[in-house]
């Protein structure tokens, strides 16, 4: 093989990770989210903007309101998880991200441009979900990403301002029992990929 990571690692990242659907009841410490963060906000996004903001919901009353806006299937997990994040585009982004980027022409005047801006930003903030999930298994733990959930009523719920929207809400932890549904197939490399 032609990858530079060593098995053991692409095995915890990708070929043995698995979603996980029930979590044992060992917590997850704020150190923990943190050396994740401080980790994935390396990986690269547009003009490395970073418009993802991270919700840990950790009391049983921010806990319960968050339930009530997930689907059927996830409102027993996400009660039982010991830690639920909730991933968000921040749609007023570059207000942070101008003091920490040198000018790049045209881009103020680009973000000037709301509904641009927030396209970017929900879609960076799309890329930094993915690094986030990966950053969990980096660290020994298992995620359960969800978009089973009423964006309106979530947003509505924990971002009221507007200025934030959902994109995913993980729960996170070491597996518990039965944690792994069956694995699904994936597509083989030739009905993917295609040179032109």
């Amino acid at each position: 093989m032609s990858l530079v990571l060593d098995k053991d690692a692409q095995d915890l990242l990708f070929r043995d990770a698995r979603t996980a659907n029930a979590f044992s009841d060992e917590p997850v410490s704020d150190e923990q989210i943190q050396a994740i963060y401080d980790l994935v906000k390396y990986a690269p996004t547009s003009l490395n903007m970073q418009p993802l903001r991270i919700v840990l919901v950790r009391s049983p009353e921010a806990r319960q309101r968050l339930v009530d806006t997930m689907g059927e299937g996830n409102k027993a997990k996400t009660l039982a998880a010991p830690l639920t994040a909730i991933l968000a585009a921040d749609h007023e982004f570059h207000e942070k991200f101008g003091q920490t980027f040198p000018h790049v022409p045209g881009v103020k005047d680009w973000f000037a441009q709301e509904q641009a801006r927030i396209e970017a930003g929900r879609f960076n903030g799309a890329l930094q979900v993915g690094y986030f999930i990966v950053g969990v298994r980096a660290a020994g733990l298992a995620a359960g990403p969800m978009t089973g959930f009423d964006a309106e009523a979530l947003n509505r719920e924990f971002f009221p301002g507007g200025d934030r929207s959902v994109l995913a809400v993980i729960n996170i932890g070491k597996p518990g029992d039965n944690a792994w549904f069956s694995r699904n197939p994936r597509l083989d490399y030739h009905e993917v990929v295609r040179t032109v």
